[in-house]
């Protein structure tokens, strides 16, 4: 795709994103004028209930906010809520007539809810916001309405909208509503959000341009690859067509294991891009914490942001996470081993691909063994994998000195696919430093040298 086609595909996305909301903020604003005349309405006429106002049809429309809406069936109700979340960073101004001020108590009305925001000049709407416009003041319906912020609804499920964090003793409801700036960015802009590295997401996007002819493996390995190519591509159909949903689990766990350059990584990547998922490799450095607690926030924050992103969740050294769970002999361990059973549980319930990769099997706790839907071998390749992997490794632009047979060093030297391409970076780097583009015996022979060095073997 050139510069232009995506430029346009952008202008494209915001357009269609604008209109559906535009219509739906205008919904919105009938549904609260509703509620307002309804609340302040004594002595008039009964006013018509503002939930049976009805919201615009989405249906034909094919914005990122209209197949978000259709797609989870999200009823009119929540749909005033994500509504509500998203108004401060579109159309703010909607909102100030909740500012209006209590002629008897001289300040805002307690039941509007709301906060001032640090920099933010506007109403910032509160969980209490959210249930007086779907509830007013009936009891009963409040407390109906306020569920819509529990765990086990759509707006949690889909990581879409939730209530901050508020003080001991005060109402949870008066927590703000905090739409997630990944739907944020996809609700306004159309196109999905990929989060940057940092501390509250330690995963780094990995892609390859390299295709799967590329990836020398055993026939067998490649036959395990087919089966989460699989997964990713059908799954959904098999729990939602199929109707499997109550008897399997939602997500898929793989683990790769062998020896290190043997190809985990790039059949990672590969799968990611061959099946059109984005692929984070997580950095264990930022997640794994000696603080008691601190690992399973890391990890949450990770697998919450990813929940029903289509994104494959690859653990490179997974052993740091979930190597084999210490016999008690204080605190500390029991900790750990909790620790080990959250992990467990949080990946169990992971709606995504995720992929562990081990230098050994043996290493991985056996509770997460019994529970992996498939278990990856990549061998060290044998010589005729390694003269198509030295083959291949090479630049066009490079040539080989006539004394330099690859067949004879594929059959000597048992390395792995990883090993093999630093020895040719070694010896690339030294061909282009004498400002020649011939790489001679010596430089891969000092190369080779310094690779099995480096693996502890003799020269």
């Amino acid at each position: 795709m050139d510069d232009t086609t995506a430029v346009h595909g952008l202008a494209d996305a915001l357009r269609a994103n604008a209109v559906d909301l535009e219509a739906d903020l205008q919904w919105f604003t009938r549904v609260l004028d509703a509620r307002l005349k309804d609340y302040f309405g004594s002595g008039e006429a009964p006013q018509p209930d503002p939930l049976l106002i009805a919201p615009p049809p989405l249906e034909p429309s094919r914005s990122a906010y209209a197949r978000f809406v259709c797609e989870t069936r999200m009823p009119p109700s929540t749909r005033l809520v994500l509504l509500l979340a998203l108004i401060p960073h579109v159309r703010p101004q909607l909102l100030d007539v909740l500012w209006s001020r209590n002629e008897v108590t001289q300040r805002g009305f307690t039941e509007f809810g709301g906060m001032q925001g640090a920099s933010h000049g506007g109403f910032i709407p509160t969980g209490e916001t959210a249930v007086f416009l779907l509830a007013g003041d009936e009891l009963a319906a409040r407390l109906q309405m306020a569920r819509l912020f529990e765990g086990d609804q759509l707006l949690a499920r889909h990581n879409v909208v939730h209530l901050s964090g508020v003080a001991p003793g005060e109402s949870a409801l008066s927590g703000a509503l905090v739409l997630s700036r990944e739907r944020l960015h996809r609700f306004t802009t159309g196109l999905e959000r990929r989060p940057a590295f940092s501390s509250d997401f330690p995963a780094r996007l990995i892609r390859t341009e390299l295709g799967w002819d590329e990836l020398v493996l055993p026939a067998a390995t490649h036959e395990q690859l087919d089966e989460v190519k699989r997964w990713i591509r059908h799954g959904g159909r098999l729990l939602d067509d199929w109707g499997m949903r109550d008897k399997l689990r939602p997500g898929f766990i793989s683990l790769f294991h062998g020896a290190p350059g043997t190809g985990k990584t790039l059949s990672a990547s590969l799968l990611g891009k061959h099946c059109g998922c984005d692929v984070y490799k997580l950095d264990l450095s930022m997640i794994v914490s000696k603080y008691i607690g601190e690992t399973e926030k890391s990890l949450a924050k990770v697998f919450d942001l990813a929940e029903h992103k289509g994104w494959i969740l690859f653990f490179d050294e997974a052993d740091a996470l979930f190597g084999q769970r210490t016999r008690i002999s204080d605190s500390h361990d029991r900790f750990a081993n909790q620790e080990v059973s959250f992990l467990l549980q949080r990946v169990e319930d992971f709606s995504g691909v995720v992929i562990l990769a081990s230098n050994l099997k043996a290493n991985i706790d056996e509770a997460f063994m019994r529970r992996f839907q498939s278990v990856v071998h990549f061998p060290m390749p044998r010589p005729a994998e390694r003269l198509r992997i030295w083959r291949a490794a090479f630049s066009s632009k490079a040539r080989l000195e006539a004394d330099i047979d690859l067949r004879a060093i594929a059959e000597k030297y048992e390395l792995s696919g990883g090993t093999i391409m630093n020895v040719v970076r070694y010896a690339s780097l030294a061909a282009l430093a004498r400002e020649s583009d011939t790489v001679r015996v010596e430089d891969l022979e000092e190369g080779l040298r310094r690779e099995l060095l480096k693996e502890g073997r003799a020269p």
